[in-house]
C-alpha cells in the first residue's frame, strides 16, 4: 500500500491493519469497550462503543474474524446517588453496595439498578446497529472466573503499587490492595484486607469480625479498575481497546495498565487510542454532575440510526464534535445526504474526497441499499410537516410520486418523526410557523408595505412563476413601491404567518400554491 492510500484510510481501518499486523495468524481479534451502569448512560459513552464497533467491523472488512465485546462493569461499588434519580432515599442506603445489589429503583422492571440502566441503553444500540458480546462483570467476578489473574496480581502487589507510584504524589499506602472486596453477608464493601497467600483473603466483616475466603470458590473480590485493565486484556486476550482521552494521558489508566501488562502479566499491552468528548448544541446545557443529560435515545428522536453512526465514522477519533439540536440539525441532514449521493455516484467529487467519504457512508450505513435511497430534505419536511399541521396522509400525498418501494415509505415515515421531534423539542422560532386561514386584522402595515402587497397579488394573478423567477421578481417588486426588500419580506410574512420572519418566501408562496397567498392579500 503507498504512502498515499495509508493517509486517505479510514482510522478503523488503519486500527484493523495495525492489531492484524501485530498478530496475523490469530483466529479471532477482539475490541473491548466498558462501562459502569452507575446513572443513565449518555452520549458521550456511546462514543466509546462505536468505536470498538468499527474496529470489529473493519478487521471483519479485512477477511478477518473482529469481535466486539463489551463488559459492563456492574459489580462497581456504588458510590454516589445521581441527581436525576427517583427515590434518592433508598438509593443512599445502598452505597458502598455492588450496582447488581441495588434495587431497580426507577420502574421496578429489572433485577437490579444497573440492569435498569444496561437494559435501556442496549435497547438503542440494537437500533444503531451496534451489537457486542456482552459480558457482566458480577458474573465473571462471582463465578471466580479471573481468579488466576487476581491471584498474579495480588502476588506482585508490590510491583504494581511501585508502578502507580511513580505517577502518585503521594505513595499508596501500605495495606493497599489491588482488590476489593464485599462482605459477604451486607455486601458492603469492607476497608480492612489482608492478602494471605496462595488464593486466600482476609477481611474485617462490617461486626469487626475477621472472615476468610478462597476466591477460586467465593466471589467476594474484584480488581480495582487501573489492575481490571491489564488483567482483562490477559484473560480474554483483547487486541484493542479504547477510552477517554484523560485515560490515555500521562500517568492515566491506560499508561499504567501498559506497564501492568508487561511487567506483572508478561503480555503485550493491547492497542488503543483515547477519545474526545462530545459537546450537546442547542437544548439544555450538557452536565453530568447536574444530572442533565443527553442520551443515545435523546439523539435518536432527532437523528436516523444511519446519521447517528456518521457522526462517529466521520470524525477521527481524538477530535472533540458536537452533536447539534438547534438549527445546525437541518445542515447535518444536508451533509448526510450528500455523502449518500456521493457513495452513490449521484454528486461528482474527486478520487481522494469520494474514495474517503464512500468509507464514511459504508461504516455509518447499518445497511448499504442497492441503489439511492428517497433523501426527502429535512428543511423541505419542515414546512410540509407544518403546513399539513402533522397530518401523516397527507404528507405522504405530497410525496406520493417520490415513493417508488416500501423503503421509500419507511424513510420518509422515520424522518417525518425526526421533524416532529425536533419541531416540538428544540427548532428555533424562526423555524416554527402556522399558516394563517384569514388576515390577522390586527396587523400593522405600512402603506409600502401595502403597495408592494398589492403588487405581488397584480403578479401572482398575471404570471406563472417557478421559485426562481418568483424571487427574482421580489427586487423588481421592492424598487416599484420603493420599499426596503427586508420591510417587504416582513410584511408577507405577517400575512402568511402572522410572523415577521418565515421559510425562503419565494419557495414558500410556491409551496402553499398561489391561489391561497392571493386569497390572504386580498383581504389588505
Amino acid at each position: 500500500m503507498s504512502k498515499k492510500e495509508h493517509e486517505i484510510m479510514h482510522w478503523a481501518d488503519q486500527a484493523a491493519e495495525q492489531i492484524i499486523n501485530k498478530n496475523p495468524n490469530k483466529k479471532e481479534y477482539i475490541a473491548a469497550t466498558g462501562a459502569t451502569p452507575s446513572g443513565m448512560i449518555h452520549v458521550g459513552n456511546f462514543r466509546e462503543f462505536i468505536m470498538g464497533h468499527f474496529i470489529a467491523k473493519a478487521i471483519n472488512d479485512k477477511g478477518k474474524k473482529g469481535i466486539h465485546l463489551h463488559y459492563w462493569d456492574n459489580y462497581d461499588v456504588f458510590r454516589k446517588v445521581p441527581v436525576n434519580m427517583p427515590k434518592q432515599d433508598i438509593l443512599k442506603t445502598n452505597l458502598k453496595k455492588p450496582l447488581t445489589s441495588i434495587p431497580d429503583v426507577i420502574d421496578n422492571k429489572h433485577k437490579s439498578y444497573a440492569e435498569h440502566h444496561q437494559a435501556e441503553f442496549e435497547k438503542y444500540l440494537k437500533i444503531v446497529g451496534v451489537t457486542p458480546l456482552i459480558v457482566s462483570n458480577t458474573t465473571q467476578y462471582k463465578e471466580c472466573i479471573l481468579a488466576e489473574e487476581m491471584k498474579t496480581a495480588l502476588e506482585n502487589t508490590d510491583k504494581i503499587k511501585e508502578i502507580l507510584n511513580r505517577f502518585r504524589k503521594e505513595d499508596l499506602v501500605d495495606s493497599w490492595l489491588p482488590i476489593s472486596v464485599y462482605d459477604e453477608e451486607t455486601n458492603l464493601e469492607v476497608e480492612e484486607v489482608e492478602y494471605l497467600g496462595d488464593y486466600n483473603l482476609k477481611y474485617k466483616d462490617t461486626k469487626g469480625k475477621d472472615q476468610t475466603f478462597d476466591f477460586r470458590k467465593k466471589g467476594l473480590a474484584k480488581f480495582k479498575y487501573r489492575i481490571q485493565v491489564p488483567a482483562y486484556w490477559n484473560y480474554k486476550k483483547i487486541d484493542f481497546e479504547s477510552a477517554g482521552k484523560d485515560h490515555f494521558a500521562a500517568g492515566g489508566v491506560f499508561q499504567t495498565a501498559g506497564m501492568i501488562a508487561k511487567e506483572v502479566y508478561n503480555i503485550e499491552r493491547a492497542l488503543g487510542f483515547g477519545f474526545g468528548w462530545i459537546g450537546i448544541k442547542g437544548g439544555k446545557q450538557f452536565s453530568s454532575s447536574t444530572g442533565v443529560i443527553f442520551t443515545l435515545k435523546d439523539v435518536l428522536e432527532v437523528y436516523e440510526p444511519n446519521m447517528v453512526r456518521w457522526f462517529f465514522a466521520g470524525s477521527r477519533p481524538g477530535s472533540e464534535f458536537n452533536i447539534s439540536f438547534d438549527l445546525d440539525v437541518v445542515k447535518y441532514y444536508e451533509d448526510f445526504d450528500k455523502v449518500e449521493r456521493i457513495y452513490f455516484n449521484q454528486e461528482k467529487v474527486d478520487e481522494k474526497e469520494k474514495i474517503k467519504q464512500s468509507r464514511i457512508y459504508e461504516l455509518s450505513a447499518i445497511e448499504i441499499p442497492k441503489k439511492l435511497p428517497f433523501q426527502p430534505s429535512f428543511r423541505h419536511l419542515t414546512n410540509i410537516y407544518q403546513l399539513h399541521q402533522g397530518d401523516i396522509k397527507k404528507i405522504e400525498e405530497y410525496y406520493k410520486e417520490d415513493l417508488k418501494t416500501k423503503e421509500d415509505e419507511n424513510k420518509l415515515k422515520l424522518r417525518i418523526e425526526c421533524v416532529k421531534n425536533w419541531l416540538e423539542q428544540y427548532a428555533p422560532d424562526a423555524m416554527k410557523f402556522q399558516l394563517q386561514e384569514n388576515l390577522n386584522k390586527d396587523i400593522k402595515l405600512s402603506k409600502e408595505q401595502k403597495d408592494s402587497l398589492k403588487i405581488l397579488r397584480e403578479r401572482l394573478e398575471t404570471k406563472k412563476y417557478t421559485e426562481e423567477s418568483l424571487y427574482e421578481d421580489f427586487m423588481n417588486i421592492c424598487n416599484e413601491a420603493d420599499i426596503k426588500p427586508q420591510e417587504f419580506f416582513k410584511a408577507a410574512y405577517q400575512v402568511l404567518l402572522n410572523k415577521e420572519r418565515g421559510p425562503k418566501l419565494a419557495g414558500f408562496i410556491i409551496l402553499i400554491g398561489v391561489k391561497k397567498m392571493i386569497s390572504l392579500l386580498k383581504e389588505i
